[in-house]
């Protein structure tokens, strides 16, 4: 009885060191409350990037980051990337993500768009579309996932940047 005890709490142990939740910190001037000024769409007067993030705990085995951005208030873009999916390549535990350009697929080198905002009209882009509600008090998130070589999701992490 002794050994399967002993046996079972090293397992125990040993899985919660293995999966250390990954988490995400939102850089200035984007504090997860209010989208920055200045950070919406064109069409509301701004020229919007994405927030700059610093990721910890990222898994092992993770190559790429893949960020969805999503407006939860607008249902045709609340989920997959409605406004647009940025893969940066990451190696190690820590990862500081820059902010990119949004409207646009020209991005620095390394990152690049996994897929364009699914917005049509004078609101499609062909990468991440900003905040673009005309301030309505929208709920804006990005879903933040680990992935490892084979293209499989290893973790994901929801982060909230902000209402417009």
């Amino acid at each position: 009885m002794k050994l399967v005890l002993g046996s079972f709490c090293a397992l125990a142990l040993s899985a919660s060191v293995a999966f250390a939740e990954m988490q995400v910190a939102l850089g200035a001037p984007w504090d997860g409350k209010r989208v920055p000024k200045g950070q919406q769409c064109t069409l509301h007067g701004g020229q919007g990037a994405t927030p700059p993030m610093r990721v910890s705990a990222i898994p092992a085995g993770t190559v790429m980051l893949a960020v969805e951005y999503n407006d939860k208030s607008y249902a045709p873009l609340s989920s997959k990337g409605g406004h647009g999916v940025i893969g940066y390549p990451v190696k190690g535990n820590t990862a500081d993500l820059p902010a990119v350009p949004g409207m646009t697929d020209k991005l620095p080198a390394g990152i690049r768009v996994i897929s364009k905002a699914r917005s049509t009209g004078q609101y499609a882009s062909s990468g991440y579309l900003p905040p673009c509600s005309g301030g309505r008090g929208n709920d804006y998130r990005a879903d933040v996932k680990a992935v490892g070589a084979d293209g499989k999701v290893i973790e994901k992490v929801t982060v909230r940047l902000g209402r417009y």
